[in-house]
């Protein structure tokens, strides 16, 4: 039986969706494989089939309780043979589920990853060859991953005794860095790297500044506004909004509840948070599935494993921490190809929340030094190492995932801790063993939300920005849907035709970039001036994008051995027509307080001792020069502008400064308040 009469007669599909036939030949001729698509693109095909087609049972490998109890479900009522093992299953099913795997009565079996760190477990596994290996949310492997697990790690010593089944490894968001990891981290064989999906034709991003203050007010205006067609609480005779249904994404637990409260009051809506007890999530999470709820509102605990195709709106109502796990949120709208759109809320302040948690989550050395040495050959539980330490145990559980993916520590097959063997055995850790892994992953982590809030900040086509991001090379031409591409067409920002003072700016901008190209960064400063707002000059660059007058495209140069990115502005032809500004509309301040109130507010720090930018920035330059990175890793412009303008005089008061956390504090904190006094005796 070939491929198509499997797919058409035991799964009951009329046809491959794009890329999954390719998928399934490979795993089907024997070929270890990596598979990176999107939510919603049909990956457990891509492993449930060619698993049929070779013949018993599949071992199934997935961290996520709610899709493998969904995944198994599915397969029950196409009438399969399946079993789970996790630990939300009673000890007799388990077993049960164990035997009828040695009996071959099954067709697929999912385990938990750290099932397989049971004495004994894999080798019982290995006594029935499996027909295939299937790791489902493969990046959880990789200590570059958004997700690292350290159950996954230990993958790559237990799956050599099931072989030789092929491997597949199925993620929807992985980097080619990740990717790589994945390749190395499992022992892929000459994998085929199938790389596909990542373009939504039919989701429209849309990025819009918004204080904190006033995401709420914000959210009801998108979903529940009188007037706007949304379903109101009983209210069946009013037609559905097009909007709904929706998720509404949340940084933390106490604005979940209160929003869900808010908007209950306008369209059915529930909260979602681990917080809750599990019988409340089930209850959201089932109303939701129904439509018996329009609107879920949810920290990032929901959402993995849902099968619900008509979601038509997601919103983040703060900048999440990496494009992998915004990417995947987003991927949640819009699964039935039909049109849906993801709404980005962001401001300066949640990328100062995001480096306090990387400062909190990624101690400082010394403090990762002395969990290393209280580790030894001898296994011990983390409660133990606290109580040696001192420590709470959450504080050393914390700390034990970072050691582990940087080769410091061990997990025992019970679950217990050891200090990591030296020797010519342990894999090579790379210059400066697990400190200098520890380094390069808290390096890693900056970055990610430098390049979130880069793309926030961006005037890229949001869809070519993502694909691009994963490596996704089958798209490359414009969505002509986001903010970017349809500014017209956003449903939170507002846009108009520009005001005497912006279609000056704009001239300026375009006189600057006639007949040559030029750096964004050098075009802000021969236009607006160094003293600007940098987020006006965006705003106007961004709408000079948008109506097709400038191209911007991303670049690189070379410096100290160094390649340092940027970005390079150019004019269109239809810059040089008559009245080329007229088509030009920009955004306006619709949802945050207006522009010229916040300058005129910030005035004093702006004009602020502009001697002490420049001694900060020459100190900046010295200091990231001695730790051999680029120098806005060690401070941003924004911030130092911001030290300057703030005129701290302690330490206390420095670490009230936006861009200043605990971590930056102690690294720093003594110095800039040194340069700071030394301006002032000048």
């Amino acid at each position: 039986m070939n491929l198509s009469d499997i797919l058409r007669e035991r799964f009951g599909h009329a046809a491959f969706r794009p890329h999954q036939e390719a998928a399934c030949a490979t795993l089907a001729e024997g070929h270890d494989a990596l598979l990176v698509m999107p939510t919603g693109a049909g990956k457990s095909l891509c492993y449930q089939l060619p698993a049929i087609a070779r013949g018993g049972a599949a071992l199934v490998i997935s961290p996520l309780i709610s899709l493998m109890e969904d995944q198994v479900a599915k397969l029950h009522e196409q009438g399969f043979n399946a079993a789970r093992i996790h630990s939300g299953r009673p000890r007799l099913e388990s077993r049960q589920a164990c035997f009828d795997w040695a009996e071959g009565k099954l067709d697929f079996l999912y385990v938990a990853p750290e099932r397989l760190r049971v004495p004994g477990f894999v080798e019982w596994l290995a006594k029935k060859t499996p027909s295939l290996i299937a790791v489902d949310e493969a990046h959880c492997i990789s200590q570059w991953g958004h997700d690292f697990r350290p159950d996954y790690r230990l993958l790559g010593k237990r799956l050599p005794a099931l072989r030789p089944a092929p491997i597949i490894a199925l993620t929807a968001t992985a980097t080619p860095l990740v990717q790589r990891d994945i390749v190395e981290q499992l022992g892929l064989k000459d994998a085929k790297r199938l790389i596909h999906g990542f373009w939504r034709g039919n989701l429209a991003v849309e990025v819009v500044e918004v204080k904190k203050g006033e995401r709420s007010d914000a959210v009801v205006k998108l979903l529940a506004q009188k007037g706007s067609g949304t379903v109101l609480a009983k209210d069946a005779k009013t037609e559905p909004d097009p909007k709904l249904p929706a998720i509404v994404y949340v940084p933390s637990r106490k604005e979940c509840e209160a929003l869900a409260a808010t908007l209950e009051k306008r369209v059915p809506c529930m909260p979602y948070h681990a917080g809750l007890d599990a019988s409340t999530r089930e209850r959201a999470q089932a109303a939701f599935q129904a439509g018996d709820v329009s609107v879920i509102v949810a920290t990032i605990a929901f959402g993995m494993g849902i099968d619900k195709a008509d979601v038509r709106t997601i919103v983040h109502t703060a900048l999440p921490a990496h494009i992998e796990g915004y990417y995947q949120e987003i991927g949640r709208a819009g699964r039935d190809g039909k049109p849906s759109r993801a709404v980005l809320m962001y401001a300066w302040s949640d990328r100062k929340l995001h480096e306090f948690f990387l400062e909190r989550d990624y101690p400082p050395l010394p403090d990762m030094q002395q969990l290393y040495m209280a580790l030894d050959k001898h296994a011990q539980s983390a409660d133990s190492l606290a109580a040696g330490l001192s420590l709470d145990a959450s504080t050393v559980e914390q700390r034990l995932s970072p050691l582990l993916a940087c080769g410091g520590a061990e997990m025992t097959p019970d679950g217990l801790f050891i200090r990591a063997p030296d020797g010519p055995g342990r894999r090579s850790l790379g210059e400066g063993g697990w400190q200098g892994a520890y380094h390069a992953r808290v390096q890693f982590r900056m970055a990610q939300i430098e390049k979130m809030f880069e793309f926030a900040q961006g005037r890229q086509c949001r869809m070519q920005a993502l694909v691009a991001h994963f490596g996704d090379e089958d798209q490359t031409r414009p969505c002509g849907k986001c903010d970017v591409c349809a500014p017209r067409d956003c449903v939170l920002s507002s846009f108009g035709a520009p005001s005497e003072d912006q279609r000056r700016d704009l001239q300026l901008i375009l006189d600057a970039l006639r007949g040559k190209g030029m750096a964004t960064g050098r075009l802000f400063k021969e236009t607006l001036g160094e003293g600007a707002d940098r987020r006006k000059f965006e705003r106007l660059l961004g709408a000079l994008k948008s109506a097709g007058l400038v191209e911007i495209e991303a670049a690189e140069f070379e410096k100290n051995g160094e390649k340092i990115a940027f970005q390079r502005a150019e004019l269109t032809e239809a810059a040089y027509e008559a009245n080329a500004l007229s088509r030009v509309m920009v955004a306006a301040d619709s949802i945050e307080a207006p522009r010229s109130k916040r300058k005129a507010k910030a005035a004093p720090s702006a004009q602020a001792a502009p001697e002490s930018v420049v001694a900060l920035k020459a100190w900046r330059k010295q200091q990231a020069a001695r730790e051999k990175v680029r120098a806005f890793r060690v401070l941003s412009d924004r911030v130092l502008e911001a030290i300057a303008g703030a005129k701290p005089k302690s330490r206390d008061a420095l670490l009230e400064v936006p861009g200043i956390g605990p971590q930056k504090l102690a690294a720093y904190g003594d110095a800039i308040l040194r340069v700071l006094r030394e301006q002032t005796r000048e």
